[in-house]
């Protein structure tokens, strides 16, 4: 656990998370008797920081989560976005349907809709961490924060976070209302954080840092063998570092991750997970899952101890393997670092 929040109000969350976009379809068929098992789960484990967002399934990610808030809100640190203004499709199952998304949008009176959207569809009365997804360049942030921070006076929302921003933004929203968590993608072959200010950023204003996709969306567990295993909708089909031609040479960080594991009795996954919480102390990890055993090994991650010979070597490993492909497609990577 750790003090998670602003000045004046903290609470304490857990540093291993629960990150549920993949219960709506982002990475194939999720069935809902599944996802509603590993989301208990999860609770019972106490990976109770819940990570969600109204674009997941276009709402149906919220909708999911509301079958379990409706019984146990008060242990979940309840997270969600806004950001990307979109359609809800009329049909209730869950996908992609990335033709209803219209954009980004960080306009006050979309922000004031999309909470109460949100609120709705998660079936409570107050959000724990509200997150802008994707800064719009078109709005000054000192608006859009303006517009949360009204939201914290109206006791709609508790804390305040961005995701994917640069540092200079992050700064220029801490000055309107206190910024509680930036998230951004974070694991060994993701360092983005690392070179672009943000992780400086985060320790000199006092923000915790979130660190989404600490897997690297599944392929650092080792559990991906090849372009092969993604299923049809699987949206890492897009992703060009999965491509075939990249997938090949990105396992060798995977291959030198598994021996190190070997060695200390644990697998690939939960050497990734500790060494990105090793990195920093104000830092939350989200890892996500379809099964409740994947569940079930990534929190028990959070008992690794790696000493100061595991840190160097896993380092050396990093920067021994050049990886291929950006980490976004090109439509959605210029949305990152605004």
């Amino acid at each position: 656990m750790i003090e998670f929040g602003v000045p004046g109000d903290k609470v304490l969350v857990p540093r291993i998370g629960f990150g549920t976009m993949g219960l709506s379809g982002t990475y194939g068929e999720a069935p809902e008797e599944d996802s509603l098992r590993v989301l208990n789960r999860a609770a019972d484990l106490g990976s109770t920081l819940w990570d969600t967002a109204d674009v997941y399934g276009l709402g149906h990610n919220e909708r999911l989560l509301s079958k379990v808030l409706s019984t146990r809100r008060a242990e979940i640190f309840l997270c969600t976005k806004f950001g990307h203004d979109f359609d809800e499709p009329t049909s209730s199952a869950s996908g992609s349907f990335t033709s209803l998304i219209k954009g980004v949008n960080g306009q006050p009176s979309y922000v004031r809709r999309a909470v109460e959207r949100s609120l709705e569809r998660l079936g409570v009365d107050r959000i724990d961490l509200y997150y802008q997804h994707r800064v719009d360049p078109q709005v000054a942030i000192e608006d859009t924060v303006g517009a949360l921070a009204e939201l914290v006076r109206q006791g709609k929302i508790r804390y305040i976070g961005l995701s994917e921003c640069s540092a200079e933004t992050l700064r220029r929203a801490y000055r309107v209302h206190p910024i509680a968590a930036v998230q951004s993608e974070y694991n060994a072959w993701s360092l983005d954080v690392e070179h672009n200010g943000v992780l400086e950023a985060c320790r000199e204003l006092g923000v915790t840092l979130v660190a989404y996709a600490p897997l690297g969306r599944g392929f650092l567990s080792g559990q991906l063998q090849g372009f092969s295993d993604l299923s049809a909708n699987d949206s890492r089909r897009t992703h060009p570092r999965f491509q075939p031609e990249n997938f090949e040479a990105n396992l060798r960080i995977v291959r030198e991750f598994e021996k190190l594991a070997g060695e200390k009795g644990i697998t690939a996954g939960q050497l990734a997970l500790a060494w990105v919480l090793a990195q920093e102390r104000n830092l939350v990890v989200i890892p996500g899952t379809r099964k409740v055993e994947n569940l079930e090994q990534n929190v028990a991650a959070g008992s690794v101890v790696l000493e100061e010979r595991d840190l160097a070597r896993i380092r050396e490993i990093i920067d021994s393997v050049e990886i291929s492909g950006e980490r976004y497609p090109e439509n959605l990577l210029k949305r990152v670092g605004l």
